[in-house]
């Protein structure tokens, strides 16, 4: 058996004792950019199974690793310059840092990073990375602009969905 450097212990403090972390992310003072944020403070807990962690992430960087690392699955949701119409949602399942879209916005870099050290001393969840497309980030802007706000009804439902199959899938422990 390896012996670890830093050896990891998963704590109820992180993962509340569930599986799977649903995590906004994004800058909530930079209009558009901030979709995943205002997810996750919006969103119906209650239309969810239990046990899900819910966490705005905001722009954490690196001090959400012990978050990442202390679940099994990762549902991200964040928002991407990727040419395509504004409220586009596509779903990514990356792996190494190397698989996240170059056009994510800055605080991105953070995430990639997490990547890579998760990665490295093999802590990585099974994530899933939700992207909002936008146009722009308004500095200063706290809404969402009207088709990055309708985007968030296909979120949710696609969440939904993706539990379902992780439910059945990858024997998760979801109270419904």
């Amino acid at each position: 058996m390896k012996e670890e450097i830093f050896p990891h212990v998963s704590d109820s403090f992180h993962n509340n004792g569930n599986d799977i972390l649903i995590l906004g992310i994004g800058n909530y003072l930079m209009g558009d950019e901030g979709v995943g944020v205002h997810f996750v403070n919006n969103v119906d807990e209650s239309e969810f199974p239990k046990n899900i962690t819910f966490m705005d992430g905001g722009t954490g960087g690196f001090l959400l690793i012990p978050y990442l690392e202390s679940h099994r699955v990762a549902i991200i949701v964040d928002a991407t310059m990727d040419g395509k119409e504004a409220g586009t949602v596509s779903l990514l399942k990356p792996k190494f840092s190397n698989d996240f879209p170059l056009s994510l916005s800055g605080h991105n870099f953070g995430l990639k990073d997490m990547v890579e050290i998760l990665t490295m001393f093999e802590r990585m969840p099974d994530i899933y990375l939700y992207t909002v497309s936008i146009d722009n980030m308004d500095p200063m802007v706290t809404v969402l602009s009207p088709k990055v706000q309708a985007s968030l009804t296909a979120v949710k439902a696609k969440i939904l969905g993706l539990i379902e199959e992780l439910k059945t899938k990858n024997n998760i422990l979801i109270e419904s």
